[in-house]
């Protein structure tokens, strides 16, 4: 059971959701193999990184993100509501995560629009990446087919990924049509007959969010190569290692019960 972590908006049991903090401490994780984080952008269009169109919940900011500048939105606390040690705690921008993640991590970048709101975010994200050479190691991903479309018409090199919550028969078709090979989907979906579908079709596959070890276990079961995103990488962690006692365990046993079985006599 090998399957890549993936920390949702960075280590975000631990630490408030898309802040720096979060970041940087999945990154000090081994475990960790990808990030995802969701991106917006400022009243300046800014990419900038938060995953509510509205301030309330995890800053002390009223309103909507598009009515700040960055520079305003990084004046912002939107760490003491997750705790008073993340007091201070940023908005950081895109640019910032990009830096920091660099040779660390892979990034799963979602890309925050219903399709009318922030037109033209897809062109700057897209600079932000290819500025700091990022676009070999990241996937955009979106709720919004037509976001993807605009992205893909911008470049046909980077990889594209539809999220969603659900299933449906033209889903292939859908994912063939948008030269993606990346979904990003609820794991509650996910059954053996469907991931044998998106392998065939060279899909890779991102569940979440798995929050507990017996949700992980039952998901790593359906393939090896399931990315697993979850708000707790040390949760997978003590997953993939339980499993890994367990898995030992059980070859020790039937080893030795076929030494005495074949045991011969003196």
């Amino acid at each position: 059971m090998n399957n890549p972590c993936v920390a949702h908006r960075g280590w975000s049991g631990r630490a408030p959701e898309n802040t720096m903090a979060a970041f940087r401490m999945a990154l000090e994780a081994p475990e960790v193999a990808w990030i995802e984080l969701d991106v917006q952008l400022s009243k300046d269009a800014v990419p900038v990184v938060i995953h509510d169109y509205n301030l309330r919940r995890t800053t002390n900011g009223r309103g909507e993100v598009r009515d700040w500048t960055a520079a305003e939105l990084a004046s912002l606390d939107a760490g003491s509501w997750f705790s008073p040690k993340f007091k201070g705690e940023s908005i950081p921008t895109l640019d910032e995560v990009l830096r920091e993640s660099a040779g660390r991590a892979k990034l799963n970048i979602e890309l925050k629009t219903d399709g009318i709101r922030y037109p033209g975010i897809e062109g700057k994200v897209l600079e932000r990446v290819y500025e700091y050479g990022r676009q070999e190691d990241v996937v955009f991903t979106s709720f919004h087919p037509g976001t993807l479309q605009r992205l893909r018409k911008l470049s046909d090199h980077v990889r594209l990924g539809l999220i969603l919550d659900g299933w449906r028969n033209t889903l292939l078709q859908e994912l063939r049509e948008l030269k993606s090979d990346f979904l990003s989907i609820g794991y509650a979906k996910l059954n053996p007959a469907r991931m044998a579908l998106l392998n065939e079709a060279g899909i890779q596959t991102m569940a979440w969010t798995v929050n507990d070890k017996r949700n992980m276990r039952k998901v790593a079961a359906l393939d090896p190569d399931l990315l697993i995103c979850t708000n707790y990488p040390d949760r997978w962690r003590d997953m993939v290692s339980e499993s890994g006692a367990k898995s030992m365990s059980r070859r020790m046993l039937e080893g030795s019960k076929k030494w005495f079985r074949f045991k011969p006599n003196k």
